[in-house]
């Protein structure tokens, strides 16, 4: 047995995985915000502890400081991001643990926004607060994948969903595709529309399946209202989206790109000029604060952004069956070497039902 497996996990690791464990609470409802959570703690003991619930609510430490009351002074706040320093819709978080007499402060994850980006720390070490950054770095940044890589180069994190056969095949001939996976690992997609800011589909999948693509219900959540749902965004160059598709029954949440429609802008449908595929991505970031993308397409578009490398994520479901050849493929291009192939890292594999979820990032060796 190694050194490492037999000591003990240091009590501010423990504290900053509560923290985590808190943040993960906001995760389907603070959009655009990141997911942050905080625990106070003095003489060893809990004396509070918050989360960001929602845009425009109190942020994780002001929820941890109100709990923790005359009892801040002199303790430890673990948070799981730099806390922020300017004013937007609430006061600067970083002022608020000086003026509520914290005496260390622990950051899990540093905040990349040009607002905060070291200005939080540097608050508290200011009014001569301890301040020490990095524990449990990695799980804190998991929290917040888009929110971090938008901040930093303006580009959302974008997840790019398949759900396949073992042949490699997503519907049939026809573009019949209900169902290829189970009940498990459709209701896990739920999941990962609900921590999207936008679901980007094309217009074959809607004239195909009449798809809604929205949040119906998720694992651990009564009250799906409290969520915020994520948009559909139709790449449509043709312009030819039905306007009785179901999509359209909540049009206030659908995006176009495509030819301008009037009847489109009359249902109150933003839409977009088209434009390749990363500039769409940096308008969606930087100009509607989406930061996270899930594309549930067919295999021209899915191939479209693995080409492109705009993947930073693949959630790969697939189902113990075979389609067939005249069945269509997960994978449009035409590769004659090689050298040309696009290799995958594995991230981790979960066995969902009878289905297998891979999860998986682009490699950058080559062969």
């Amino acid at each position: 047995m190694s050194k490492l497996s037999q000591d003990p996990i240091h009590p501010d690791q423990l504290w900053m995985q509560r923290a985590i464990e808190l943040a993960r609470l906001g995760q389907y409802s603070t959009k655009p915000n990141p997911n942050v959570g905080c625990v106070i703690i003095k003489d060893g003991q809990l004396v509070g502890e918050g989360f960001h619930p929602q845009a425009g609510q109190p942020h994780a430490e002001v929820f941890a400081m109100r709990q923790a009351a005359d009892q801040a002074k002199g303790a430890t706040a673990y948070v799981t991001l730099e806390p922020c320093a300017h004013y937007g819709r609430t006061p600067p978080c970083a002022k608020g643990l000086v003026e509520a007499g914290i005496a260390k402060v622990i950051v899990a994850c540093p905040d990349p926004n040009p607002l905060v980006a070291g200005k939080g720390v540097q608050i508290l070490k200011d009014a001569g607060i301890e301040v020490e950054v990095g524990i449990c770095e990695q799980q804190a940044e998991k929290l917040n994948l888009g929110f971090l890589k938008a901040m930093a180069n303006g580009m959302p994190y974008v997840r790019l969903k398949i759900a396949s056969s073992l042949d490699g095949r997503t519907a049939m001939a026809s573009g019949e595709s209900k169902w290829i996976t189970g009940p498990e690992a459709r209701q896990d997609v739920q999941h990962w529309r609900a921590i999207s800011g936008v679901v980007i589909t094309g217009i074959e999948t809607v004239l195909a399946d009449d798809c809604l693509l929205n949040v119906r219900q998720l694992n651990g959540i009564d009250d799906i209202t409290t969520i915020v749902q994520p948009k559909r965004l139709v790449l449509d160059r043709q312009g030819r989206l039905p306007l009785n598709a179901k999509i359209l029954q909540q049009p206030d949440t659908v995006m176009v790109m495509g030819p301008f429609r009037q009847e489109l802008a009359d249902l109150g449908v933003l839409q977009f000029s088209v434009q390749p595929l990363k500039d769409l991505l940096h308008t969606l970031s930087t100009q509607h604060q989406i930061y996270d993308v899930l594309v549930e397409a067919g295999a021209t578009l899915s191939t479209a952004f693995l080409q492109q490398q705009l993947v930073d994520e693949m959630i790969s479901y697939v189902a113990p069956t075979f389609l067939g050849q005249a069945a269509r493929a997960m994978f449009s291009a035409e590769f004659s070497r090689m050298a040309e192939q696009l290799r995958f890292k594995l991230m981790d594999v979960t066995q969902l039902g009878d289905d297998v979820r891979l999860r998986l990032i682009p490699s950058q060796e080559t062969v």
